[in-house]
């Protein structure tokens, strides 16, 4: 099945993220890397939290010209806490309030991703339980530190020291949380 799959397809990953780069490759299909920088990631505020997410991969994906043969996909990530959605930190600042506010609790990362051909698209979004430990002022500003996590969702990366010494429970899937659903997306390829 995966021989057909890659010769039906040009995969072209539109992401900058080295996680999602390392999630692709992990599948064996070949895929090359092309961004376009500067595309806004604004969405409109009466969306619902789960439909945030796809709907930026889906705006990532219209700034593609895609030809016959190639799968564009795009993906984007957050973290919603109480109904607040944490995207990436600004600063470090930032970046040590969020952990502040996901300290002791139990919180939802969510990616939404868009699989873009030639002849249409396809989007879904994956969505995963995490619970935190509750940090201490002194792990909070040691990862923030040490690891700047300031291009990831939430402030924080589970494959990181924070998520080594911080993460007590998880409901779904560990790679959705790294911020590329593999398995749901592996699926969703073979359907096209």
């Amino acid at each position: 099945m995966m021989t057909k799959m890659k010769q039906k397809y040009q995969l072209i990953l539109a992401s900058n993220s080295p996680r999602r780069r390392e999630l692709l490759a992990g599948l064996d299909m070949p895929f090359e890397v092309k961004v376009i920088p500067g595309i806004e990631e604004n969405y409109p505020s009466e969306l619902a939290m789960e439909d945030i997410p796809q709907y930026i991969a889906r705006e990532k994906a219209s700034a593609y010209q895609v030809e016959e043969g190639q799968l564009v996909i795009t993906a984007d990530t957050i973290v919603v806490l109480d109904n607040q959605v944490f995207g990436k930190p600004k600063d470090d600042s930032d970046a040590v309030a969020m952990l502040r506010k996901l300290s002791g609790k139990t919180h939802q990362v969510i990616t939404g991703v868009c699989l873009t051909t030639h002849d249409g698209q396809r989007s879904f979004h994956v969505s995963t339980e995490v619970t935190f430990k509750s940090f201490t002022e002194e792990e909070i500003l040691y990862y923030v530190g040490h690891y700047h996590p300031l291009d990831k969702a939430g402030a924080y990366g589970i494959q990181e020291w924070i998520g080594y010494i911080g993460v007590t429970g998880l409901k779904g899937s560990f790679f959705n949380v790294m911020g590329f659903p593999v398995q749901r997306i592996y699926e969703e390829i073979n359907k096209l």
